[in-house]
């Protein structure tokens, strides 16, 4: 008996994922993130040191972190220790920190990118009125992660915005402020999006003595 035709070209698609990685990206370790800040120091690549730095600290999407405008971190000629940026997939604000080697570094792209204001932080190199784009971002992102050697299917944009957010968790336990953090509007989606699993839960069980 013959097959359907609906049924040979099913059998013969590839599959989405043949040969990909899937499931969330692996958040940074804190070794990891000396060793890409170190390698972007030694090529003297401003941009990127900062655009890294900045997603580590913002903990941003990437689609929010490269519209970010010179005047949502820079006051009165300083880099801001706290900025709040509106997350456009959610609609919500959603603040965080600065810490002083991201604050360095931004100052000293910025410094050399001039601009206004109103202007983005990341250009496109293309169209210097826009915005460095997510795909470009992605980018770096795969030659950041290669260059230090780790596996790019591994890594991604998810990776540093998790990455903080990771080290947090682990170190306190408080998932409420992750989840704020992270501008989440459910807590569940901040246990998924880390991947809380049993084993975290008797871990931070077991150090914890009454």
């Amino acid at each position: 008996m013959e097959m359907p035709e609906t049924e040979l070209t099913a059998t013969k698609r590839p599959v989405w994922n043949a040969g990909r990685t899937v499931g969330a990206k692996r958040a940074l370790k804190p070794k990891q993130i000396w060793e890409i800040r170190f390698y972007l120091n030694q090529r003297r690549r401003l941009r990127d040191r900062a655009l890294f730095d900045l997603a580590i600290d913002s903990k941003l999407r990437g689609c929010d972190l490269v519209q970010m405008k010179i005047g949502d971190i820079v006051s009165g000629g300083q880099i801001r220790t706290r900025a709040i940026v509106m997350q456009q997939k959610t609609g919500r604000p959603v603040q965080f920190e600065l810490l002083p080697d991201a604050r360095a570094s931004l100052l000293a792209w910025l410094e050399r990118r001039g601009g206004t204001v109103d202007d983005y932080v990341f250009p496109s190199r293309v169209d210097h009125n826009g915005h460095l784009s997510t795909r470009q971002y992605a980018r770096l992102v795969d030659e950041w992660v290669t260059g230090v050697g780790l596996m790019p299917s591994e890594y991604g944009t998810h990776s540093l915005r998790r990455t903080k957010a990771s080290i947090i968790y682990r170190a306190t336990g408080n998932l409420r402020a992750v989840q704020i953090l992270l501008g989440h509007s459910k807590i569940e989606n901040t246990v998924r999006y880390l991947g809380i699993d049993v084993e975290d839960a008797l871990a931070l069980a077991e150090n914890t003595e009454i």
